[in-house]
């Protein structure tokens, strides 16, 4: 028993008036992993008519379309199948013709274990699987999976929903283990049950590898070909041995953390945006602006708002002193100007005072206006002044003479001007 490659021309156009019934495939929807095929009697052409005997007669033309499996099952056992789109005309009296199509090689071994084994038929029937990717078939983790993050370096939970897709590589071992007897049309939502369990479980374990391989958590969203294969690697070896079938991809449509991750996360990121200077006097800037708001909203006169206003002042100030001495200690290579002979701070090629050209590094300017650098003038001879002696008008420190006067007084922050120039 088995079924032979008829020749399309001889089939084509007129198949219910030159066949005695022509089997094609129930309706299948995207998510239809089996179905029964129906006969197309003369008379009915175009039309499936349900309700005929589960014979098949010699001679009738089945017809596979693409990404389908077709299979010949008599008594319960598959006869014959085919895995190649086209027509093929029934014969109980062929052998078995296995049309691999796709396929590859293991499908024979599959045949070999499930195939007719000689019982005497009771029924003839023809069924079909979708070999195309079954996709949309929707999951959400029940409980949230943990997830250590080295960027935080902490323990975090998330929650995911989003869907996968399978598709079956080995329909004759699908249909054995996977299709429920006397089910004539099957949807993959109808028999996920189990298989989703094992899906999640897997799932968990491929999240474990994205975050032993680094990734952050807020980047897991867009990971979805890596869990992929993950899970190819966790999952398809026991589903493709199991039941014939493996995973193609994940895709997450949403990841949502449980509230102490949430709160940790959004803590670590403000005070990573707070560590930079600029986010860190625009807040402070924001912060007293709001101060003033209340205060002002608080009524005239109101003695606790102003002083509340006072000290968010008085801690913004100090915040902004030591922004500008961390600024100043992290930036020691700023230029900070060169002091001119007459006393005034200059960052120009001229001193603003008096006029007088800045001297070239390691010398110095002569009050005749002539650049040295030696220990007299090469103009009129007088002998190099004594360096200028700094003291912090503020703190009394006095920084090394010998060399150029810093711009902020190392021991307390204050601006160094010519106000400091000890005479």
């Amino acid at each position: 028993m088995g079924i032979i490659k008829a020749v399309a021309g001889a089939v084509g156009g007129t198949l219910a008036d030159q066949w005695l019934e022509v089997v094609e495939p129930d309706s299948m929807g995207d998510t239809t992993v089996f179905a029964r095929g129906v006969p197309v009697r003369r008379g009915a052409r175009g039309s499936n008519s349900k309700g005929t005997a589960d014979c098949l007669t010699d001679g009738s033309i089945i017809h596979v379309y693409p990404n389908q499996f077709m299979m010949v099952v008599d008594g319960g056992k598959v006869a014959d199948y085919s895995a190649e789109e086209g027509y093929y005309r029934f014969s109980s009296a062929s052998t078995p013709s296995m049309f691999n199509g796709s396929l590859d090689a293991s499908i024979a071994e599959s045949f070999d274990r499930i195939r007719y084994g000689g019982i005497s038929p009771i029924r003839q029937q023809v069924f079909y699987i979708n070999l195309q990717e079954i996709k949309g078939i929707k999951f959400g983790t029940r409980s949230p999976v943990n997830y250590f993050d080295s960027f935080y370096n902490a323990e975090l939970f998330l929650r995911a929903h989003g869907t996968y897709s399978i598709k079956i590589v080995d329909p004759l071992r699908f249909y054995a283990e996977a299709i429920p007897r006397n089910k004539d049309n099957v949807d993959i939502r109808e028999i996920n049950g189990q298989y989703i369990s094992e899906f999640l479980e897997a799932f968990a374990s491929a999240i474990n590898q994205l975050s032993a391989d680094g990734v952050r958590i807020s980047h897991v969203a867009s990971k979805g070909p890596e869990l992929g294969r993950y899970m190819s690697t966790i999952l398809d070896e026991d589903w493709r041995k199991m039941r014939g079938m493996e995973i193609v991809s994940v895709g997450i449509a949403s990841i949502s953390y449980d509230q102490a991750s949430a709160e940790l996360i959004n803590m670590r990121n403000q005070g990573a945006m707070l560590s930079d200077a600029g986010v860190r006097q625009g807040y402070i800037q924001g912060a007293a602006a709001r101060g003033m708001e209340t205060a002002a909203a608080s009524g005239g006169g109101n003695l606790s708002g102003m002083m509340g206003f006072g000290l968010a002042a008085q801690m913004a100030n100090n915040l902004f002193r030591q922004a500008g001495a961390a600024n100043a200690k992290a930036n020691p290579a700023a230029d900070s100007g060169w002091l001119c002979s007459c006393g005034a701070r200059n960052t120009g090629k001229f001193c603003q005072n008096c006029g007088k050209p800045r001297a070239a590094q390691g010398g110095w300017a002569c009050a005749c206006g002539q650049c040295n650098s030696g220990n007299f003038c090469q103009n009129c001879g007088n002998p190099r002044p004594a360096p200028h002696v700094v003291q912090c008008k503020k703190c009394g420190f006095r920084p090394d003479s010998s060399k150029a006067a810093p711009k902020f007084c190392p021991q307390c922050g204050d601006p160094i001007g010519e106000e400091d120039i000890v005479p």
